[in-house]
């Protein structure tokens, strides 16, 4: 079947090809050039994707890539173009095309998003857009945005889109379309990330001030993206100013961060740097020894938690058709304790630790091949990490009727995994009506499933032990290339087809597979678009997960030859326009799941560590459907959206619920948003938020019965009167109550003659709604069963201090 397959994927990209050329000979009857850059920010010199160049007497139009690449051909001629990115100036240029011209724009920012002009000609307006299902926040609104502890969090603004959801109060998991975590592609300049979260998964582990630009895909995936089934999650990092040096540094109630960037070599190399660090340790510490110190027992606790991340970014301008890029990201979590208590002549001491980190570097390189080639070579490495341990000792001063001794025991749990990836993309441009992209990918997985470490010592009278048990590491090689083709097939019609071929090799088994992606948009006479999509997607990594917090527990695990991959297939329709500054858009999606993953009941990371944790698990199937609704105004000095999503999402396991199908634990079938940002003045402006959400499925202990069996047992007497049994129901039936919360920000900027600062003071949970965060089965007064929901998150004041130089 594989030589088949190959010829399809063959006969595809021919057909496209031919499509293009067709296409070409027919625009050679009039002689035509092509003009091509870069579009920059004057101040700077970042790159700005997805800025745009527009020949409106032509109606032909093309936009910058991921690295600010432009490429537009059109005919022998004089001609004017309207250059243009949202939050800068537009300019217009009278362009002599007689050859093929090389041209960088460079635009100029500072002027304010509600001073940019939107003319009819916008080429970037959501109804001239193939592709949908994908969004933007802009980075300067996220940081305006109201923040928990006035930590500004990415992750948690677009949990604020529609067909975006959060795992629960406070934490920065992401669920879109009824997917689960790890159905998220997350990359960081091009790099996937396995673990996004810190604190538990209360913030992301993205720094705002590192950041340029994060866009969200939840469906119609062009060809060139695959390996999850739900989100393609693009983040780019700052390459660096090239012009002069600047700084920025925040500091919050939970954490500092400073960020510097600068030229090494003016208009040539750059650099960016940026760290961040929480105190909760300087400032908890004092407090629980202060404790100790009052307290009766001779007791010590030294307890530690801590985060940190680290961003780094050299961008080397080696000529006018080469740029190179390195760029690095280091983040780690680390929480635990150490207690010692002494009685007497002897001393106990337990010794807890759990931490969790992620490393990432990139090197890529760009090359222009010519005014319509654009090609972009990375090799990366990533790695995620995992360790938990607990260590007791206990110390036996010798006396004069005891001797001396010392009885130790330590297990050490380590699960991970690590990435070396190879990629190389290309753009190509044949003429105004084609965009053609091609590549191909290539990763190397080293994973650790988890394994644990166990050594006791009991002194020299016993020997010691030393083992390990749990799954052995596992070796996977997995690559893809694509094609697609982005046609202007006429003034109403324009379509973006493509192919993804992906191979896994692992344990000797190949799991193939071929992924058509089609998309669509065909203009009304009024001016509205009409929009449709249909995406397949494979994925060959999982995520074992309680369905809970977002904790490091969760385990990575690769499809082996055992465990088949995940597939999906994903259909969306809907219509978009653009109503004066207002965009409109209404999507209908339905997303079918088969090969979805999941712990047996009663099964997780901690039973059976001596078993393979494929012998813990079980596939099963999946469906999510539903409709989106977004009113967005990106301009004016009053800005913001209203989203709602109304959605169903449900599972299927042959050994769970009976085989039944039951709702998907995130499962909401309302979510609603309201987003408001207001410029009050130069120098004042705020924001707020408010959210709502059906309550989370979960199951419950639906009946208690007494068993006959005896409930303790002595020598002297048994005691038959039986234990409690409680009987849970069937799975998910139960709901939280309804999730809602306001939230306000209010912004204060003083301009220096050298410097800004920044006053951010907000309020998380304006009006103190305890919304759950878990549930319990109890017992009334009464004798009654109730459902007692806890929470943890009632409203939270906070400031932050932030300063520009």
């Amino acid at each position: 079947m594989r030589p088949i397959k190959v010829s399809i994927a063959i006969s595809f990209c021919s057909f496209s090809l031919f499509l293009a050329t067709a296409s070409h000979a027919q625009g050679t009857q009039v002689k035509n050039h092509t003009i091509s850059g870069y579009i920059a920010d004057a101040s700077n010199g970042e790159q700005l994707l997805g800025a745009t160049v527009w020949c409106g007497e032509l109606s032909s139009g093309a936009g910058t890539n991921a690295y600010g690449f432009y490429s537009l051909t059109l005919p022998e001629g004089t001609h004017e173009v309207l250059v243009s990115y949202i939050g800068f100036t537009p300019q217009r240029f009278e362009i002599i095309l007689e050859k093929n011209l090389k041209i960088n724009f460079d635009l100029i920012a500072g002027v304010s998003i509600s001073e940019a002009v939107v003319t009819g000609e916008a080429f970037s307006r959501i109804e001239d857009q193939v592709q949908m299902s994908k969004m933007e926040i802009p980075i300067d609104q996220i940081k305006r945005l109201p923040a928990i502890g006035g930590e500004v969090d990415l992750l948690k603004s677009l949990q604020l889109l529609p067909g975006v959801q959060s795992g629960g109060e406070g934490t920065s998991g992401l669920y879109v379309r009824g997917g689960s975590p790890d159905q998220n592609l997350m990359l960081l300049d091009g790099v996937p990330l396995y673990s996004v979260s810190h604190l538990f998964g209360f913030f992301s582990v993205f720094n705002a001030d590192a950041v340029r630009n994060m866009t969200i895909t939840k469906g119609g995936y062009p060809a060139r993206f695959g390996g999850r089934l739900s989100s393609i999650i693009d983040i780019s990092m700052k390459d660096g100013n090239m012009k002069k040096f600047q700084g920025t540094s925040t500091i919050s109630i939970l954490s500092s961060k400073l960020t510097l960037e600068g030229p090494i070599i003016k208009d040539k190399v750059s650099f960016m740097i940026s760290g961040r660090r929480t105190y909760l340790d300087l400032l908890l510490n004092p407090i629980i020894q202060s404790f100790d110190n009052n307290s009766a027992n001779d007791v010590s606790t030294d307890p530690r938690y801590y985060f940190y991340d680290f961003n780094g970014k050299i961008n080397w301008r080696i000529g006018d058709r080469d740029r190179v890029y390195f760029s690095m990201f280091n983040g780690k979590d680390d929480f635990g304790f150490n207690s010692t208590e002494t009685v007497g002549p002897t001393s106990s001491t337990i010794d807890f630790g759990l931490d969790w980190k992620n490393a990432v570097t990139a090197l890529r390189w760009n090359h222009e091949w010519g005014p319509r080639m654009f090609s972009n070579l990375m090799v990366t490495r990533s790695e995620y990490a995992f360790n938990t341990g607990i260590q007791f000792s206990e110390t036996i001063e010798a006396s004069n009727t005891t001797e001396a001794f010392d009885a130790q025991f330590a297990s050490i749990y380590r699960s991970g995994i690590e990435d070396y990836t190879a990629r190389m993309d290309f753009d190509f441009a044949p003429n105004a009506n084609h965009m053609i992209r091609f590549g191909a990918h290539q990763t190397r997985h080293h994973f650790n499933p988890g394994a644990t470490t166990l050594q006791l010592n009991f002194g020299d009278e016993f020997p010691p032990i030393d083992t390990i048990l749990g799954s052995p590491i596992v070796f996977s090689n997995d690559g893809f290339a694509y094609f697609e083709d982005e046609i202007q097939w006429s003034d109403k019609l324009k379509v973006n087809i493509g192919l993804h071929g992906s191979a896994l090799r692992v344990q000797g088994e190949w799991y193939t597979s071929l992924q058509p992606r089609l998309a669509m948009n065909y203009r009304l006479p009024s001016g509205m678009a009409l929009k449709g999509s249909f995406a397949s997607m494979v994925q060959y990594v999982n995520l074992l997960t309680n369905e809970g917090l977002a904790l490091p527990t969760d385990l990575w695990v690769p499809s082996t030859a055992n465990i088949e991959p995940q597939r999906s297939w994903q259909a969306a329709a809907g219509v978009a326009q653009t109503f004066g500054e207002i965009e409109f858009s209404l999507e209908a999606y339905y997303k079918d799941m088969q090969g979805l993953l999941s712990y047996r009941e009663g099964a997780s990371f901690t039973s059976g560590l001596n078993e393979n944790w494929e012998d813990q698990v079980t596939q099963g199937e999946g469906n999510s459907y539903g409709a989106e609704f977004l009113l967005q105004k990106k301009n004016g000095k009053t800005t913001g959206w209203i989203g709602y999503t109304l959605s169903w999402s449900n599972r299927r396991f042959d050994e769970i619920n009976s085989g039944n199908w039951f709702p998907y634990t995130y499962d909401r079938r309302h979510d609603a948003s309201i987003v408001v940002m207001h410029r009050l003045s130069d120098r004042w402006d705020i924001s707020a938020t408010w959210v709502y959400g059906t309550g989370r499925a979960l199951t419950l202990p639906e009946s208690v019965f007494r068993t006959f069996l005896p409930a303790s047992f002595t020598m002297d007497e048994t005691n038959f009167s039986g234990a409690n049994i409680e009987v849970p129901s069937a799975k998910n039936t139960y709901r939280t109550s309804p999730y809602h919360r306001a939230d306000i920000s209010l912004t204060s900027t003083k301009e220096k003659a050298r410097y800004s600062r920044s006053w951010i003071f907000s309020i998380y949970n304006v009006y103190n709604n305890l919304n759950p965060f878990f549930s319990l089965v109890d017992t009334n007064d009464d004798g009654q069963r109730v459902i007692r929901e806890y929470g943890i998150f009632p409203i939270i004041p906070s400031v932050a201090w932030r300063v520009e130089f």
